[in-house]
């Protein structure tokens, strides 16, 4: 499920941070509603300023060991209510729905969308007591959501307002359902049967995992009594949509038309880390964007879509999470270890269509925002697709909306020594303002993400031999240089034998220094790129 990886090796990837004048500001509030549990990777749904909340887990990050990972304590099994105004919680225990319907409303990484006053439930992974082993489950729930959040607060029976389905094709867990005008967009995730094992298949208990690697379309009808679907013609690619556990964002594209933007996943097709570009989705067909790299947020985390009609401009705001990159002081870190951050970073896409990241001045309080949602208010102008009218909020500073939830971890790394009490679900809620018409707000563009050479340095740490991977559009002159910290020059090079696509090269470092640092440089005549190598101890 989420934040499933090997931990492979430590890179430190250096770049030139540029500051620009920031469209907007933005301000977090912590909120406290007591007896409000902590929970994660839950689907939700909202009426009248009250949350309706369900599945998800009480724990934090998944253990490895295949005995103790997404067991039956941490599975939510209640159905909440939460009135962040107010600082009310409710809760009803699942108990008197069909057993179907409590195991798959249970489970976690389920993919939901809200339609008028009706949530729509699909898939999801957990412990099946039916099937005995874990299993995803493939059913699409429809929910009468007013009704239920009545009920639940009043304590009155609440059976007759679920309806379902049954459909191989919904057996999804780790991707995203949105909406396209008329057409329900199914993007990526994954089928997954029996215990998660770090070690593969073929090990310890073994397990089926199948990625969908695929946007599957439908629609739903559905007279408030009568539930079925109709499939439509999807899209199959191995290699673009073979994505789970990540963020797919609704957009308003160049063309003013509603799409949706699926940033990174995991895992890439020949590595097990998370994908830095990202897919664009309109209502008929996708588009892989491999002039972009997001190196920032790579797995689910709280996201805020908002787009500017004046500037044609679409902004998406992820909020902490986990990811490859994160800034310290300025030096951009690549860990393969894929660690939890604080980073608080969006993608601006121009009216040229044109994608750049950008870090915020602002970071999480702590290591949050993993499996973390945003829940707008239902008050602010927004498109049909939820997207925030950035040009209407006219105010200098206005609510906008609630993160809830997530994992809160302890440290950054965690995976290989988690023995459950590292992290924890996170009970907490933040209110988030967007602050207009300042003209202190700077923000940092991240050059990598614009760039073309995507320069990494395998592996690293290293013991002074490594390889540099970059790409290349077409062949040009390209100068490699390699210094100590202090700037001195060891060797400056112009490279020969170069390609268009993808180069390697390979270097050994002369009277190297366990534990040293030497900055790589790779220059052409329109971009620098720069990576720390390390020298193990």
């Amino acid at each position: 499920m989420k934040f499933w990886f090997a931990g492979l090796f430590s890179l430190l990837f250096c770049s030139i941070l540029v500051a620009q004048t920031a469209p907007f500001q933005l301000y977090l509030e912590p909120v406290n509603v007591p007896g409000l549990g902590g929970l994660q990777s839950f689907a939700f749904g909202q009426h009248n300023g009250k949350w309706l909340i369900f599945g998800g887990r009480l724990d934090g990050l998944h253990r490895r060991q295949p005995f103790a990972t997404f067991d039956i304590a941490g599975h939510n099994n209640q159905i909440l209510v939460v009135d962040p105004v107010a600082g009310q919680k409710w809760s009803a225990p699942l108990s008197s729905l069909p057993i179907a319907l409590q195991e798959q409303l249970s489970a976690t990484n389920m993919e939901f969308e809200q339609e008028g006053e009706t949530l729509y439930i699909i898939g999801g992974y957990g412990y099946s007591n039916t099937a005995g082993d874990h299993i995803t489950y493939d059913r699409l729930i429809a929910v009468q959501v007013p009704e239920v959040i009545d009920a639940v607060i009043n304590g009155t029976a609440f059976h007759s307002y679920f309806r379902w389905l049954t459909d191989p094709k919904f057996a999804v867990t780790g991707g995203h359902l949105l909406k396209i005008y008329d057409t329900y967009q199914l993007v990526g995730g994954q089928k997954f049967i029996g215990r998660y094992n770090p070690m593969g298949p073929a090990h310890g208990p073994g397990f089926v995992q199948e990625y969908t690697n695929q946007i599957r379309r439908f629609t739903i009808n559905d007279d408030g009594v009568n539930l079925s679907v109709t499939h439509l013609p999807g899209f199959t690619d191995v290699n673009q949509l073979h994505r789970r556990d990540y963020n797919v964002v609704p957009q308003i594209l160049p063309n003013g038309q509603q799409g949706a933007t699926a940033f990174s996943g995991v895992f890439q097709a020949t590595v097990d880390l998370p994908y830095l570009n990202c897919v664009t989705i309109d209502s008929s067909s996708y588009t892989p964007n491999n002039g972009f790299s997001q190196h920032y947020n790579h797995y689910h985390c709280a996201t805020m879509p908002l787009y500017s009609e004046a500037a044609n401009q679409m902004h998406t705001v992820f909020f902490g999470g986990i990811a490859q990159f994160y800034d310290s002081l300025g030096v951009l870190v690549q860990d393969n270890n894929v660690p939890f951050v604080r980073t608080i970073a969006r993608v601006t896409r121009t009216a040229d269509g044109e994608m750049a990241e950008y870090k915020l001045p602002i970071e999480m309080p702590a290591l949050l925002g993993a499996s973390s949602e945003f829940i707008p208010l239902e008050s602010i102008p927004a498109y049909v697709n939820e997207v925030i009218k950035l040009d209407a909020l006219t105010a200098d500073t206005t609510l906008v909306g609630h993160i809830y939830g997530g994992i809160a971890s302890s440290e950054a790394n965690i995976f290989w020594t988690n023995t459950g009490t590292e992290s924890a679900a996170s009970s907490q809620i933040f209110r988030v303002y967007v602050v207009k018409n300042s003209v202190s707000a700077v923000d940092e563009l991240n050059p990598q993400s614009i760039g073309q050479l995507h320069m990494q340095i395998y592996p690293n740490p290293n013991n002074g031999v490594f390889g540099v991977k970059f790409q290349m559009p077409r062949v040009t002159k390209v100068w490699l240089s390699i210094s100590d910290q202090q700037g001195k020059i060891i060797d400056r090079e112009v490279l020969t034998g170069l390609h268009p696509g993808e180069n390697i090269i390979t270097r050994k470092l002369q009277n190297i220094v366990p534990g040293g640092v030497y900055i790589v440089t790779l220059e052409t005549e329109t971009e620098r790129a720069r990576i720390m190598a390390v020298i193990q101890e």
